[in-house]
């Protein structure tokens, strides 16, 4: 493999499959297999997992919330995320702990770096739920945050889409798909990969990029092993 270490981030949307809302029995059952499949590779995963399927911080706003609560709302969803996650692994016989920003025990241990280094050096797959802990940063910025913190290889952001284009491919059915491209480029074309703050982080420490499709059974291995699947974002 060519990654021993990696830190996957998930999009809550995509937890819940065909539906809007909630969580697909499907999709948990195929992210866990895949999961599987790595961690029985050799491979060392952590886990971060977005919360849009149940609540947003900032549908919050819209719903006569303030941020910070919006927010925080949005910390316990990736929680809930990350328990249905934790459960499909342990049904594919994978050992798996949930760790959280935020104390919450018994629903997970409190997280900490060196907590989770030890799980994940025992070949746990450690899922950090909670965010950042903090209102006003999304999943994307903690998955950067934790990625950089467990000294993982590679941020591999697992989507529905199958890479970066230079336009969206829904509505400009000739954009053009990248197999590699450095920081420095998405930033000048204005592609939004992740928000802002995620980004600067990535790049500020060196943390390569993959954003890849999740959703197709067999991609997170072929993107662990280094096949050239979605595209490399680079220094």
């Amino acid at each position: 493999m060519k990654y021993k270490r990696v830190l996957l981030k998930l999009s809550g949307e995509s937890l819940a499959g065909d539906g809007e809302y909630g969580l697909s029995a499907e999709v948990l059952k195929s992210y866990a297999a895949q999961i599987r499949t790595v961690v029985e590779a050799g491979v060392q995963v952590g886990i971060v997992i977005g919360g849009g399927n149940i609540f947003r911080g900032m549908q919050g706003i819209d719903k006569g919330f303030d941020r910070v609560k919006g927010d925080q709302m949005g910390m316990l969803a990736t929680v809930i995320n990350s328990l249905a996650l934790e459960s499909a692994l342990r049904g594919e016989g994978v050992r798996a702990k949930v760790l959280t920003s935020i104390c919450m025990e018994p629903v997970g241990e409190y997280y900490s770096k060196d907590k989770a280094l030890d799980y994940l050096q025992r070949g746990w797959v450690v899922i950090i739920g909670g965010g950042t802990s903090n209102p006003y940063f999304t999943t994307d910025s903690a998955s950067a945050l934790r990625a950089i913190e467990i000294e993982a290889d590679v941020l591999l952001k697992g989507t529905r889409v199958d890479g970066i284009y230079d336009a969206d491919p829904e509505k400009h059915p000739d954009a053009v798909k990248f197999e590699t491209i450095s920081f420095d480029e998405i930033y000048r074309r204005g592609l939004k990969i992740m928000d802002l703050t995620a980004f600067t982080l990535c790049r500020e420490n060196g943390m390569p990029v993959v954003v890849f499709d999740m959703d197709t059974e067999g991609n997170l291995g072929q993107v662990v092993a280094g096949e050239p699947i979605g595209t490399l974002v680079r220094m």
